[in-house]
């Protein structure tokens, strides 16, 4: 259980995060996660690294059982800054950062492989932000480098999942494949991206991130302000509170295992 690494073959990096049981990651997994992905990246024989997750799905954001048991605001106040750390190292990995996506992507993991540079995913993937029915804000930023903009508005305020399928169709995935062949699928693009000048990938890597429309960073943390409002106003409390869970994918997730990435 946790994040750990492994080098399956020459180049190529693979960073496993393991919090059964739905990868809601508590505040110290979200700096694991970052340095896993740091690490890797700033290791000069690696030219790509893969960003999978073991379990029923990818991720399910935030442990808010954590939270919850923590007195004052400092398990809310770590899981902040660690989800602002997590995703700040995929999007800043010396290296592209390709995502491995199968089951739910939920909250955090939005935020995880919303920076990633590329993504591919199972075919019973599914991704979304049900923020706004648990009392939470924040990641917008990152679904946004998923699907287009007046569809991440509407997946967001109706807290509604996109399947892989779809995401495919806008282009923010490389590739669906059926779950047994989803390792194979990101360790094959993986090679590719690894077989080129490892100096060369690098500038590469810069040069693509240089040119980013959107500060990712300035973006969350404009977002995590309004999380904050919300806890210490009493709203996430009561909305989470009265949250009756749904028929949707999001119920793979235990409400005590709810994310507020």
């Amino acid at each position: 259980m946790g994040v750990s690494t492994s080098v399956p073959e020459a180049g190529v990096a693979v960073v496993t995060v393991d919090f059964p049981p739905v990868n809601a990651l508590p505040v110290q997994g979200w700096y694991d996660v970052a340095g896993a992905v740091r690490r890797a990246g700033a290791d000069p024989a690696v030219r790509c690294v893969v960003l999978t997750a073991a379990g029923r799905g990818f991720s399910a954001g935030v442990d808010i059982k954590e939270i919850r048991r923590t007195a004052g605001h400092e398990a809310l106040i770590g899981a902040n800054r660690g989800c602002y750390e997590a995703f700040a190292a995929v999007y800043e990995c010396e290296v592209p950062v390709v995502a491995a996506v199968h089951g739910f992507c939920l909250g955090g993991g939005i935020g995880l492989v919303g920076n990633a540079d590329a993504v591919v995913a199972s075919d019973d993937a599914t991704f979304g932000l049900p923020e706004l029915d648990r009392g939470a804000l924040g990641a917008a930023t990152h679904l946004a480098r998923l699907v287009p903009q007046h569809l991440m508005r509407a997946l967001y305020y109706t807290s509604r999942t996109a399947t892989a399928a779809e995401l495919h169709a806008h282009g923010s995935v490389w590739r669906v494949v059926p779950r047994t062949e989803l390792e194979g699928a990101a360790l094959e693009l993986a090679r590719e991206i690894a077989a080129k000048d490892g100096t060369l990938i690098r500038l590469a890597k810069a040069a693509i991130n240089g040119i980013d429309p959107v500060d990712v960073r300035r973006s969350y943390r404009f977002e995590q302000g309004f999380t904050f409002e919300a806890n210490l106003s009493g709203v996430a409390d009561r909305v989470r509170g009265t949250f009756v869970p749904g028929t949707d994918s999001a119920d793979a997730v235990t409400t005590d295992k709810e994310q507020q990435a």
